[in-house]
Formats: structure tokens, sequence, C-alpha cells
């Protein structure tokens, strides 16, 4: 039976150089900033664009400004009440109540919360906003404004997929709206797969039953965190599923579930990764030596690194790289 389609994302795109100067402030403010105060810093003029993927589950936006200061709190609960996921790619974010963060900091923002923030100029982040409720249910309390990085062991799998995320916003020729729709359907349920993980460390009894509404989309948040992780781990010689599992923060049999619900198999797909590697490796090596090929994919075994490359690639590593020497003369 196949998964229930997820919902549809629609690309929307928002500059101020669409508006005349004058209206450039009260324009940005409801586009970008409706329920908190948002004042433009006085010394720069106001200079800001926002791409954003939007359903009616979340809304994931890249967007990238002047200088400004921004309070929070000041405004009663809207039906629309969002909790924000932000990731800083550059620049800076001062706050009264907290230390600079800088690029690659992730911040859970609760806009209810007084407070007060200030971006410097030419920031750039990465946001993924979500229900109020649904971001309690997953931390298991009310959620509050705090720092993620070292708070969750999933937090490194959402920065990563949040990057990949502004990435593919900026190359829509890239992927089709189906396939946006699900890339950010995968993203919010690692959010809050995440929000979840954060609320058991923090001791808030979140539920121990799968998330209301996630479905298809928790395995698929799995699914992304696992691919992240392997990335990153596939030089390990000692890689298993095991510690691919404890790696995303659950089960094997949790893991086994996300592949196969992609029709995959966990360590067939880690193969497939440590050969394209090998694969790549080979191809930009200009003087080849399969054993450290084979070392640096997470292969142990030179020899049976070779049998595995010839089975895949229809040639030895030796073979592949002398014909790609030929191609390029």
């Amino acid at each position: 039976m196949s998964a229930n389609p997820p919902p549809i994302a629609l690309r929307l795109h928002f500059s101020t150089h669409d508006f005349a100067a004058a209206e450039r402030r009260d324009a940005w403010k409801q586009i970008a900033h409706r329920w908190v105060d948002f004042q433009p810093a006085a010394e720069v003029a106001l200079e800001a664009d926002m791409t954003l993927l939007d359903s009616q589950a979340c809304t994931l936006g890249v967007t990238s400004s002047s200088a400004y200061e921004m309070q929070t709190g000041r405004r009663c609960a809207h039906p629309d009440d969002m909790v924000v996921l932000t990731l800083i790619q550059s620049g800076q974010l001062l706050a009264q109540q907290y230390s600079p963060k800088g690029p690659g900091a992730l911040s859970l923002c609760a806009p209810r919360e007084e407070g007060r923030f200030r971006w410097a100029q030419g920031t750039r982040q990465v946001f993924l906003a979500l229900p109020r409720q649904e971001v309690f249910r997953a931390l298991g309390r009310d959620p509050h404004t705090l720092l993620l990085n070292g708070s969750s062991p999933l937090a490194p799998a959402l920065i990563g997929q949040l990057n990949h995320m502004a990435l593919l916003l900026g190359q829509p020729q890239q992927v089709d709206a189906t396939e946006c729709a699900g890339l950010l359907e995968a993203t919010r349920a690692l959010a809050l797969l995440a929000l979840r993980n954060l609320g058991r460390g923090l001791g808030c009894g979140a539920p121990t039953a799968d998330l209301p509404s996630l479905g298809a989309g928790l395995q698929r948040a799995r699914h992304a965190a696992a691919l992240r992780f392997m990335e990153l781990q596939a030089h390990r010689p000692e890689l298993d599923a095991q510690a691919i599992a404890q790696g995303v923060g659950c089960s094997r049999t949790r893991l086994y579930e996300a592949f196969a619900a992609q029709g995959e198999a966990v360590m067939d797909r880690l193969r497939e990764l440590r050969l394209q590697r090998a694969r790549l490796l080979i191809e930009q090596s200009p003087r080849l030596h399969v054993g450290a090929i084979a070392w640096r994919c997470g292969f142990a075994d030179p020899s049976a690194f070779s049998r595995l490359f010839r089975s895949r690639f229809g040639d030895s590593p030796r073979q592949w790289h002398q014909h790609i020497g030929l191609d390029q003369r």
C-alpha cells in the first residue's frame, strides 16, 4: 500500500526591490515579520529577499537582509501561532539575554516570549515555521527559545537537512513540485523528531508513541537523518546498522523500517554510498593507490573492495582509473 502523498508545497519569492523605498518597511513587515515588532537599522537602507516553500503543515524559508531589530512577545497568540527553528548560515544574531550566535547556530524561537534580537548586516538564515501545538506535543512542554546545538543528537542531521533545502530552494529547476513537497515533509518530520529527542533529554515527559500525523514523514525523517549520518561516518570500516541506529536515535527495527519504506536496505545503501565515493576519488586521483582509497571509503580489505567495485561498475578500480585517464587526453 502506497503512503499518502505529502501536502502540496508552493514556492514563493519576495524582495524589497519589488516595492518603492517609502513602502518597503511596511510591506516587508507584512511579508516577513507579521507577528513581531520589526525595525530596520537606521544607518542602512532596507534590502532583503526571501524564498519560501509553503504547505498547510509548515513553512520553510531562506532569507537574507540588511541589519534590523526584532522584538518578540508583544502580540497575542494568533490562530496560526507558530514556533520557528532558525539556522544561521552567515552573519550574526545578537540578543539581550543570549550570547552572540554565528554561522551554524540552530535555535528554537518562541515568538510569545519577550525578547529583543538584532540581526547583523547581510545575515542569511534558513527557518522552519511549525505550529506551536505540534511543537508542544513533540517536546512534551510549552516551547521556549533555546539553542539546539549540542542539545539534541539529531541537531547535526537537521542542520544538514536545512542547509540542503536552502540549496535546493535556490535551484528550483533541480526538483519538481512533488519532490519539493516530499522533501519539505521529510524536513518537518526530522525537526519534530529532533524536538521529541530534545524533550526526552530535558526530562519533559514527551510521549513515547509516534507523534500524531507524522506517519510516513517520520520514516522519511529517520531515513534522511541516517543518510546524513552515513555520509559523515562512511569512512569507518566498523560502521554497521546498530551504530547508524544509535547515531540517528532509534532502534535497528525502526531504522530497517525507514529504509524499507524507501525500497532500500540499510547496508546496501551504505555500500553504494561508499562505492560512489570511491569512484569519485579514483576519477580525481592523478595516481591510483587502491588500498588508500579503499580505506578512506570504509573498506578494510582492498581485495574485497576491488571485487565489489568491479561487480558494481564493470571494471576494476585500476581499469576504471585508466579509462578515465584515456578519456581526458
